[in-house]
């Protein structure tokens, strides 16, 4: 979803040979300035606008590397959910090391020197080459990794924010089952499997066709697929980017449903466990077997509501893009609009230390215990300068 955008501008495509048979990128005629963009035109809001994309990346990388860290050092914290928020995490430095440093790296070379480097949209230092077939091969530049990487990581996020909602929903209904269903073994099955098809899916276009490159889009500020067109005209497997918003539809959809059951349960044994506290219902009663038939663990029905606004955060960061989607199929192309959804959804990548540090106690005693570990050495250490 996050490389789901056409990059077609309105400005005509000049031809890179006299055949006319030749395809050509769907990109900006050769030797057009860079779009004049609101987030990008002038010199104040291009700095306001790097100074932004490194404080983001700053943010990221600390926030996350944070996250990994007490997981990791926190023995508590080794259960199924938390190799899941590893996951996530994961998931989420990669955006902040990666992604938004190259559109750092590509903004500032834009400002210093003036020329558009070879992976900019309508760039001609690297046109694409013909070959025997008639198809097109686009030299290798760093767009190639930074595009799926961004794409793979979104789908990793996407992923593993299902997995955990479900891993926390069978905790909610089947709470005396949770530890015979969610083992490690089978949540380090599941975290593999779901970086295989995120991954896998991120570089169909690419495995599967020859007709997509990518390029840094003018407008959006990060590395897109491009459409190779074909006299013209849309390649005719142009529609193999519809499995992004598949996938991602799908997976929320999914999340909302499982979600959606799970609270529902948890209301009817919140309203249970309130009328057995005034007596209007005894313990035995008919009453008592509707809703949860085993009581869950409070702390398993806070991590449920964690998880949910982790869902709820994740899509409201998500909903910009697809609106974006959705008017770039009926042809609009709202540049400006395209910068700020992609970049709404890169920021959620910060978001979920902020939620595990409000709702999360263990994490937030891990992170104390991080650091008090720092200031005080270890009991060994500390007998040991005594001696």
């Amino acid at each position: 979803m996050t490389t789901l955008f056409l990059n077609t501008s309105t400005v005509p495509v000049v031809p890179l040979t006299t055949d006319p048979a030749f395809n050509f990128t769907a990109s900006s005629t050769l030797g057009t300035a860079p779009l004049c963009t609101l987030c990008c035109c002038g010199v104040l809001n291009r700095t306001l606008v790097v100074v932004f994309m490194v404080s983001l990346a700053f943010a990221i990388v600390l926030g996350n590397v944070v996250t990994l860290t007490v997981f990791v050092q926190t023995r508590q914290s080794r259960t199924p959910q938390g190799y899941l928020k590893v996951s996530l995490a994961i998931a989420d430095m990669m955006v902040g090391v990666l992604v938004v440093p190259f559109s750092v790296y590509t903004e500032v070379s834009l400002m210093i020197t003036g020329v558009s480097p070879n992976w900019y949209q309508g760039s001609s230092s690297s046109p694409a080459l013909s070959t025997a077939t008639g198809g097109l091969v686009s030299p290798w530049q760093p767009c190639m990794l930074i595009g799926p990487v961004f794409a793979g990581c979104t789908f990793v996020s996407i992923s593993t924010i299902f997995l955990m909602t479900v891993e926390r929903s069978i905790a909610i209904l089947r709470p005396l089952h949770k530890d015979a269903l969610v083992t490690r073994r089978r949540t380090l099955l599941l975290i593999l499997l779901s970086w295989t098809a995120s991954f896998t899916l991120a570089l169909a276009p690419l495995m599967f066709s020859r007709n997509f490159t990518l390029e840094y889009n003018e407008c959006s500020r990060m590395c897109i697929y491009t459409p190779l067109l074909v006299g013209g005209q849309l390649p005719p497997d142009a529609s193999i980017l519809l499995l992004f918003p598949a996938f991602d539809f799908t997976l929320l959809g999914g999340t909302l449903a499982v979600n959606l059951v799970s609270f529902t349960s948890i209301r009817k044994y919140t309203k249970k466990r309130k009328l057995l506290s005034e007596g209007s219902v005894s313990e035995g009663s008919g009453q008592s077997n509707s809703g949860c038939s085993h009581r869950p663990s409070f702390s398993d029905i806070k991590a449920a509501k964690t998880i949910g606004i982790l869902t709820f955060a994740f899509t409201a960061s998500f909903s910009p893009i697809a609106v974006f989607v959705l008017g770039n199929v009926v042809g609009n192309t709202w540049c400006n609009f395209s910068f700020f959804a992609f970049w709404i959804l890169t920021s959620n990548s910060c978001c979920n230390v902020i939620i595990y540090s409000v709702r999360d106690h263990r994490f937030r005693k891990g992170v104390t215990l991080l650091f008090q570990r720092e200031q005080f050495p270890p009991h060994g250490e500390k007998s040991q300068s005594q001696a």
